[in-house]
């Protein structure tokens, strides 16, 4: 029996994704208050690391035209209310997702090397992300009848600024953040890469916090023939922070 097939979805992503503005200046305006403070007010000593979990919930994104168009070298379209999921645009070629995964689970370990405290910092972010499995079975005309990308996953090593308004001892704090980077992939198909930009913010208690962000991921493997495709992972993080 062919397993649930949730890369079709009558939504769009970038929705999913207007919260960033609000993160950002909501976490930047404290900080920007901060020089009106006065300078008897407790300051939060410096962070110099973060240690998270991570939880992903992935979501595709130009799924017809990467992979699928670049495995099969065609032009491919959507369908509705059909047996298969997409079809190349003469018909010749039905496609049919078996799987797209969508949660996954990794871990992320941010340094900041001149200290985090109140204000804008550098950071240096590396992480364990596993990518979605996805399978793929055609029917037609097609270079493979499927297609298995299994045990992925992603070492990302990025930098960027975060904008931060920790409190003293236990009290509240948040922060934003703005990073891009380069990832090496390893899969059951092989090597691949990755490049990638991710937003986002949250909130602290003494060492413990708790992040939300949005990845856009562009990822190329080299078998079973040159191919890409888009992932955007939407990530709750829990930090402990030292």
């Amino acid at each position: 029996m062919r397993r649930s097939t949730p890369v079709r979805y009558p939504w769009s992503v970038r929705p999913r994704t207007c919260f960033l503005p609000i993160l950002l200046l909501s976490a930047a305006a404290p900080a920007a208050a901060q020089p009106h403070m006065t300078s008897a007010a407790p300051s939060a000593r410096p962070h110099f690391v973060t240690i998270s979990y991570d939880w992903h919930y992935t979501q595709p994104l130009h799924f017809a035209e990467h992979p699928l168009g670049d495995l099969l070298d065609a032009e491919v379209a959507s369908t509705q209310f059909e047996s298969y999921e997409y079809r190349t645009r003469d018909d010749a070629t039905l496609i049919d997702v078996v799987q797209f995964s969508r949660r996954q689970r990794g871990l992320t370990l941010t340094v900041y090397p001149i200290g985090m405290s109140t204000g804008a910092t550098l950071a240096l972010r590396g992480s364990i992300e596993p990518l979605p499995a996805i399978e793929l079975a055609f029917a037609g005309p097609a270079p493979f009848p499927t297609y298995a990308l299994t045990n992925a996953r992603s070492l990302d090593l990025g930098a960027g600024m975060y904008v931060a308004d920790r409190a003293p001892g236990w009290g509240l704090g948040s922060h934003a953040f703005l990073l891009g980077g380069i990832g090496r992939l390893t899969s059951d198909l092989g090597d691949g890469r990755r490049y990638f930009a991710e937003a986002g913010g949250g909130v602290s208690v003494g060492p413990l916090g708790v992040d939300l962000s949005v990845k856009f991921a562009w990822n190329r493997l080299q078998d079973p023939v040159e191919h890409r495709f888009l992932t955007v992972p939407i990530t709750v993080r829990s930090t402990l922070t030292f």
